[in-house]
């Protein structure tokens, strides 16, 4: 008999204060006397840029966490692959110090990132050959942008199981594409043995069988730690007993505040370095300007008249003075892009009427995901675009809307997400406009509007 731990992680999202418990826990585990062997995978969004030291360090900082995890293999989500810039991504894994296995991501020539493996196979002390497949979420709309080539899970799964036939015993996938996906996978790939999950953020307490194939997810921000015992008898799996391990459960030691509010110091001294304008005393605690100024910066950089810009965006309004990465990443920690959205007056029109039907509502909606970092929807602010719902009529720089002319507004990929306005999903002309994300547009707009004076 062969026995196997592994331990697994997924949508961590620099959720720091979890990680010195993690960190134990793992450490204790990989000692662990009753089992031959320990392994350990992460199922990416291990990093997000709304904590100030993940920014500062574009994801150095965590690289440098996971290693002291001492991982055995790792794949990449949506927040590694999108939120970041292709050259941050080139080189987030520059100082890994284990391998990432991402079988559906390429480079625009077809080529494969030098960062990663296709797969990876791994052969234990007594012998059994372990293959690990990488998935991450196939999201061609925003990963093409930024210049990478994700392929679409079957397309993978059917290029890869036939070039590793015979060369395992045992398949497990590390995936980043979420409980609905790997449940599809479980269904249409048998030869899958154990998916290691991540992305939808779904907790599954004791794991999932699905057509003989086990499936595991921790839920998120580490507040769970997979773990699951694997018995093998002659290189054949006996049986599988996945379980999670609440992180609140286990012992906080002397030392663990002070560690974890470290890490927000040095990311909050890093940005601060960063100065980025000199705004004047308007600003101070007016969040209206804040939202103006940064629409302002959306159309500029967009190269259009108009944009639309959500209040719940705004977590803290801008400040009079000198302000720094810091305080825009305060107030703006979401990893949104900017989108080009070309429609026509009708549709123009519709969107409009969408927005304002869901005004009330949105106001103080609470919403999650869709790379949103706040708490409430908020009101919607436009530029260049005024409305009279007494006549359902929109006007455009004070022109009222030719309904068979082409307008141009600079909007957030955050609105084509979320299902509020179809509109701009279904028949708009949206260009997601890379690699600046929006605080990063913003600043730039406020350092050429208001420079600091030297």
């Amino acid at each position: 008999m062969e026995k196997i731990r592994i331990l697994h992680t997924n949508d961590l999202h620099s959720h720091f204060e979890q990680f010195p418990k993690i960190g134990r826990y793992f450490k204790q585990a990989q000692a662990d006397p009753s089992v031959d062997e320990v392994f350990t995978f992460d199922a990416g969004d291990f990093m997000d840029r709304s904590h100030p030291l993940s920014d500062a360090t574009e994801g150095q900082a965590n690289i440098e966490m996971m290693n002291s995890f001492h991982y055995t293999a790792g794949t990449i989500g949506n927040n590694e692959g999108i939120s970041n810039p292709h050259r941050v991504l080139e080189h987030l894994f520059d100082h890994a110090q284990y391998p990432i296995v991402l079988g559906n991501l390429r480079e625009e020539d077809e080529s494969m990132p030098h960062w990663a493996k296709n797969w990876h196979i791994l052969t234990t002390k007594k012998g059994t050959r372990i293959a690990l497949i990488g998935l991450t979420a196939a999201y061609p709309m925003t990963y093409g942008p930024n210049h990478w080539h994700v392929k679409m899970l079957a397309n993978t799964m059917d290029a890869i199981l036939p070039q590793i036939e015979g060369q395992y015993d045992v398949l497990i996938l590390l995936t980043h594409v979420g409980l609905n996906m790997d449940r599809w996978l479980a269904r249409n790939y048998p030869q899958v043995d154990l998916i290691v999950g991540g992305h939808s953020h779904d907790l599954l307490p004791e794991g999932e069988l699905v057509d003989g194939t086990w499936i595991t997810q921790t839920g998120k921000w580490g507040k769970f730690i997979g773990d699951i015992q694997m018995d093998l008898e002659d290189h054949h799996i006996v049986q599988i007993s996945p379980t999670t391990i609440p992180t609140s459960a286990l012992q906080e030691e002397p030392g663990d505040e002070e560690l974890i509010s470290s890490y927000y110091k040095k990311g909050k001294e890093l940005l601060e370095q960063i100065e980025v304008a000199d705004l004047p005393a308007e600003f101070e605690d007016d969040k209206d300007r804040a939202i103006e100024i940064s629409m302002d910066a959306i159309a500029d950089f967009a190269n259009v008249d108009l944009a639309i810009l959500s209040s719940g965006l705004f977590l803290t309004p801008f400040k009079a003075g000198k302000i720094t990465m810091f305080d825009l990443q305060q107030a703006l920690p979401h990893p949104m892009h900017v989108v080009r959205s070309i429609l026509k007056g009708s549709d123009l029109w519709r969107l409009v009427m969408e927005i304002e039907k869901n005004r009330h509502y949105l106001d103080k909606f609470p919403l999650q995901g869709m790379s949103f970092r706040g708490k409430i929807f908020g009101q919607m602010h436009y530029k260049g675009i005024s409305v009279d719902m007494h006549k359902r009529m929109v006007y455009i720089n004070g022109e009222e809307i030719d309904p068979m002319k082409e307008y141009e507004i600079a909007c957030l990929d955050h609105y084509i997400l979320v299902p509020f306005f179809p509109t701009l999903a279904i028949v708009g002309d949206n260009e997601l406009l890379f690699p600046e994300f929006l605080r990063e547009v913003v600043a730039e707009y406020l350092s050429q509007k208001y420079p600091i004076r030297k």
